[in-house]
């Protein structure tokens, strides 16, 4: 068995990374801060990871919990475009200056490789669909330009320390423990309480904006392969499901699921707010051999039932 170690694991990706890990029979250790990640979300581990209460920013002896881990699945981050507008120096911190200070420990440590979780905003708002790999980034926002250093940290690390490194651009992740209670939290974690609530959801701007929907579940296998497979360090790749949705349309579904036809509230657009989204995942199909096996609609049924268990 080989020993993991998930930053942000008990946060809302994180926390179904460990879960699946736990599944799979493997040695897992999880470093959180519970700033934005919950106390519920590692209870249901049910003890079989071991826990480390941690700021991966602020750690001095964060080599040491890394002895021992052959592999580091880095989630933790401050997730969020509009926080970054309001506080990047905070998010700059624990964006950038916490994944630099993991890079450090885990090089350290001798761990074999590190799959750093990045994201889709640092492409900004190129007209160009569907966003590969290969484009100049231009993030709009604080945190596009934080995950972009993380990213850029990590293929100097590759290429000056001989430490293996994979980062994975995330494109709008939804699915079971997303957070919605806060105005910050990804757009379906607030749309489908509401309607489950019968509350009208805000959408800001006029609800064409498309965003390529992913399901958590798709994002867990993506990085698992990404541990394991050779040949892929220092490469970046898309995890997304290569579709485009629109907010108005998303909304559609939900209320279609639930049978409950609820008319939003329309708002201004938010600064940093990208107009679309959708990804290529050729390389992702091609290196990792990844494949997203849930479908918007799957994975949107699957979470209504989790919020309807759980609210």
């Amino acid at each position: 068995m080989a020993v993991y170690v998930v930053t942000g694991g008990a946060g809302f990706i994180g926390s179904h990374i460990v879960e699946e890990l736990l599944r799979r029979g493997e040695n897992v250790k999880v470093v959180d801060n519970f700033s934005t990640g919950k106390r519920q979300n590692v209870q249901v581990f049910n003890s079989k990871a071991e826990i480390i209460e941690a700021d991966i920013a602020d750690a001095k002896n964060l080599a040491e919990f890394l002895q021992g881990a052959d592999y580091v699945i880095h989630q933790a981050a401050i997730p969020s475009v509009p926080k970054s507008i309001l506080d990047p120096l905070k998010s700059h911190h624990a964006n950038v200056n916490g994944t630099l200070n993991l890079l450090l420990a885990s090089r350290d440590a001798g761990v074999k490789r590190l799959v750093y979780a990045s994201s889709s905003s640092l492409y900004g708002d190129s007209p160009t669909l569907p966003k590969h790999e290969g484009m100049m980034p231009n993030p709009l926002s604080p945190y596009g330009a934080q995950k972009l250093f993380g990213e850029m940290y990590c293929r100097v690390f590759t290429k000056a320390y001989g430490l293996e490194t994979v980062s994975l651009r995330y494109f709008n992740v939804f699915g079971p423990r997303q957070d919605s209670t806060s105005q910050y939290s990804g757009v379906l974690a607030l749309f489908i309480p509401a309607v489950l609530q019968g509350r009208r959801p805000t959408i800001y701007g006029d609800g064409l904006q498309s965003r390529d929907f992913t399901y958590v579940q798709n994002v867990v296998e993506a990085n698992l392969l990404a541990c394991q497979l050779p040949g892929v360090a220092g490469q970046v790749f898309n995890i997304a499901c290569g579709d485009r949705i629109t907010v108005n349309s998303m909304l559609h579904h939900i209320t279609k699921i639930m049978v409950n036809d609820i008319a939003p509230v329309y708002a201004e657009s938010r600064a940093g707010d990208i107009k679309h989204s959708q990804a290529d995942i050729t390389r992702a199909k091609e290196h990792l051999g990844y494949e997203p096996k849930i479908s918007f609609e799957e994975g949107l049924r699957h979470t209504i039932e989790w919020y309807r268990a759980h609210l």
